[in-house]
């Protein structure tokens, strides 16, 4: 066998757990009992749904008409919807259209239940609401009221009151009224209502958390669900929260569409403003150029201006040769001919120059016939010099005349190019006012468009939400379910001792039983004592008899017929000695009714009470035995027969007691004498029995080894660390007690820490069970009940 596996079967420990099902048994009666109590007086909870469509400009005929990407309606998130239905907001005006804040309860058996409209009278609330207010409500007679219990408080003052008419409370001024909307055959009529008034504020967060919105698949349909205690009261909540999310945004549209409206109306005021102040701006400019396009103005200018410049060059031309003329004239011998018909001066000019020149050719000629002195050549001399000086003055005055144009001309020219030049800076003033003219324009349009745009959706606004199924649910409540509780306190009745055993399983380090000993060590186990019934115990820790058929007797037949297979039918192993490594094991008890076992095979026992220190065997006997082994150890004139007591304990058992309390055990015990003794018992009994004191706390055990020939270490049942066991583990290696084997002693069966049901002697290959051949006595299930509440 694998020593270091440690892994349980679960078999074993479903057997375990199954050992104690009378604690399972007293688990389930008290959780069962529980949660039927919690579900008797638990309130219903019932369920209402309701499906609605949230509009949009592609679901709904209005909207769809008015197309622009920034309209109200084209632009619709799910989520804020959801959010917006689930706002303190839309749930406070709810509740307070609804008074569903204010309860209306009745108490049937343990449970309390929500009237709402049920209610056959009603409770209007003169003060405020909003605080928590609590009255009991009773109808004494026709029209007559007992209120009582004023904020729960069942020693409060009784007031009675009177339909329809205010009275003052300490909770405020109300008056009950008859709920019209329900039958006088109420039979909630004459019944005390407890009317409890919950602070709004926490009535909203209240339906808040039962109301659930969602989103269905990827549309935009929304599933709504509310539990409530009245499954009128949340078929109510649930349609008027529509009613009042519809109105509300009915109310928003409205608002934003008048303020729409108030701002474009200012806007085109303005704009008309504007616009008139360009348009007058346009207006002047157009006046400045004699309503003359701008353009055309500039090719006009331009055109003036060429042609006062070609007329000035033209002037200049001719005055340039009138001036040669007058040069001519002037630098020309006066005997000389003036040139005429040029072309290049006036007619009158020309006419005065033939003349002249006509006069001159006469005096040439009346001078060939006569003298520079004749006076006919003189006066004609005379006429021909003023003649040239009135051609002199009118070449002058052609001359001046023509500079008088020219200074005119370049005027008019300088004048035609300033007013070209000046055109593009008045262009450009009249495109910048053309322009804000046409801007002004395209905004003053655009708002009349949108004044009209407004106006529609105004006409056309409709509810954002439409409700595709009206409120729909069973009137039968989802909890609370009788059977949901009684099995949740079928399981927790389960899992609560469970856990208890499984923690007591897993985290006790104990030894109780006989497989955790083979498992961890290969010190062979001789055998396994049960738990004694002490109420069956004959007297000084006796629990054997000769026709004893209960577990116990049982136990100690196996014990003594395997010590026939330990001693292998060696008649010199009779010493046998008892120890253990705690006290409290069990040893004395062993050894006495082991004893008393042997005793009926007529066998010859003897026990010896080594325990030179505490005397346990001695003190079982009640009895006086003066002398005892601490004598005979000590003094050689104390004979055998001296310490040897019969019958002390039980018919035909011999004892040895210890006599008094040694200073000195460990030195007695190294005497010969002991030596002696054991070689005079061994030729008189056929068995010793040597109750030793603990191994590791004295050295008397390991020093009694030599005169024993068995060594039965004890280890108590639930009493002894696991850990212990590799010290068992090294004394049985190191030799340390002669022929050694573990006892088990006081192990409870009943309540086996693994459910292994081992028949004593088991696993030692002896074959004995107790109880073979034998029917042991069976308890009756109160018995067995009892000793597990009382422990009798």
């Amino acid at each position: 066998m694998d020593k270091n596996n440690k892994l349980i079967n679960i078999v074993d420990v479903f057997r375990y757990l199954l050992l104690h099902w009378k604690w399972y048994f007293l688990a389930l009666l008290i959780t069962c009992g529980y949660y039927y109590y919690n579900y008797s007086k638990s309130p219903y909870v019932y369920s209402k749904n309701q499906t609605v469509l949230i509009k949009t400009a592609s679901n709904t005929l209005s909207t769809s008409r008015i197309t622009r990407p920034n309209n109200y309606f084209n632009i619709v998130n799910v989520n804020s919807e959801i959010l917006q239905l689930k706002s303190k907001h839309l749930m406070r005006i709810t509740l307070k259209r609804l008074n569903a804040n204010i309860n209306y309860q009745v108490k049937e058996g343990l449970r309390v239940n929500e009237l709402y409209t049920k209610s056959p009278f009603v409770i209007d609330f003169l003060d405020t609401t909003n605080v928590f207010k609590s009255v009991n409500l009773r109808m004494i007679s026709a029209g007559k009221f007992e209120l009582s219990k004023f904020q729960g408080l069942a020693n409060s003052d009784v007031i009675t009151a009177q339909l329809d008419k205010a009275i003052k409370t300490p909770i405020g001024s109300l008056i009950i009224r008859e709920n019209k909307g329900y039958s006088k055959f109420n039979k909630y009529q004459k019944e005390p209502i407890n009317v409890v008034v919950e602070p709004l504020e926490g009535a909203v967060n209240n339906f808040l958390g039962k109301l659930s919105v969602y989103q269905m698949q990827d549309v935009a349909l929304l599933s709504m669900n509310l539990q409530d205690a009245s499954p009128e009261r949340a078929a109510d909540i649930l349609s008027t929260l529509i009613e009042v999310y519809n109105e509300e945004s009915l109310n928003e549209k409205n608002k934003v569409a008048s303020i729409t409206a108030d701002f474009i109306k200012d806007r085109l005021e303005i704009i008309e403003s504007d616009l008139g102040s360009v348009e007058a701006r346009l207006e002047g400019i157009k006046r400045s150029n004699y309503g003359l396009d701008i353009s055309a103005a500039g090719q006009q200018y331009w055109s003036e201006s060429r042609g006062y410049m070609s007329t000035s060059k033209d002037i200049e031309i001719t005055k340039k040769q009138v001036e040669a003329v007058r040069d001519r004239l002037i630098s020309a011998d006066r005997d000389d001919l003036i040139p005429s018909n040029t072309g290049l001066v006036d007619g009158n000019i020309e006419s005065q120059i033939s003349s002249y020149n006509a006069l001159l050719l006469k005096r040439n000629t009346y001078l060939d016939a006569n003298s520079a002195s004749n006076p006919v050549v003189e006066d004609l001399n005379n006429s021909l010099s003023a003649m040239h000086k009135s051609i002199l003055r009118a070449l002058d005055n052609v001359i001046t005349g023509y500079n008088i144009k020219m200074s005119n001309l370049k005027r008019e020219e300088s004048a035609s190019m300033n007013k070209a030049q000046s055109l593009p800076s008045q262009e450009r003033a009249m495109l910048s006012v053309e322009r804000q003219q046409k801007v002004k324009e395209d905004l003053y349009i655009f708002l009349l468009n949108r004044r009209e745009e407004n106006a529609i959706n105004q006409a056309m606004v409709d509810d954002n939400i439409r409700i595709i199924d009206p409120v729909f649910g069973s009137n039968s409540p989802i909890a609370p379910t009788k059977f949901n509780k009684i099995a949740l306190g079928v399981a927790i009745g389960l899992t609560i001792p469970t856990v208890i055993f499984l923690l007591q399983l897993f985290l006790n380090n104990k030894v109780y039983t006989r497989r955790e000993v083979e498992e961890r060590i290969n010190v062979p186990v001789i055998t396994e004592i049960p738990l004694a019934d002490k109420s069956k115990r004959i007297g000084n820790d006796i629990v054997v008899s000769e026709q004893g058929t209960d577990e116990v007797a049982e136990a100690f037949r196996i014990f003594r017929t395997n010590l026939g297979f330990l001693t292998a039918g060696e008649k010199d192993h009779k010493a046998m000695m008892f120890t253990s490594f705690n006290v409290g094991a069990g040893k004395t008890f062993t050894v006495i009714n082991l004893g008393v076992s042997l005793t009926y095979l007529k066998k010859k026992v003897i026990l010896i009470d080594l325990d030179l220190r505490k005397g346990t065997l001695t003190n079982r006997t009640n009895s006086p035995m003066p002398v005892g082994l601490t004598h005979y150890l000590s003094d050689s004139n104390i004979s055998v027969n001296d310490i040897v007591y019969s019958n002390r304990l039980a018919d035909n058992l011999d004892i040895i007691p210890i006599g008094v309390v040694a200073p000195n055990p460990v030195e007695l015990l190294l005497s010969n004498r002991l030596d002696m003794l054991i070689s005079i018992l061994r030729e008189t009994y056929d068995y010793i029995l040597i109750d030793s004191v603990p191994l590791g706390i004295v050295a008397d055990s390991s020093i009694i080894k030599r005169i024993t020939d068995l060594s039965i270490f004890v280890v108590r049942s639930g009493k002894m660390d696991k850990r212990q066991l590799d010290a068992i583990q090294k004394v049985y290696d190191d030799g340390l007690l002669n022929n050694m084997s573990i006892l088990l002693n006081g192990v409870d069966f009943k309540d086996n820490k693994y459910g292994y049901g081992y028949g004593y002697g088991y696993g030692y290959g002896y074959g004995y069970g107790y109880g073979y051949g034998y029917k042991l006595e069976e308890k009756s299930f109160w018995k067995k009940f009892r000793q597990a509440i009382f422990g009798k």
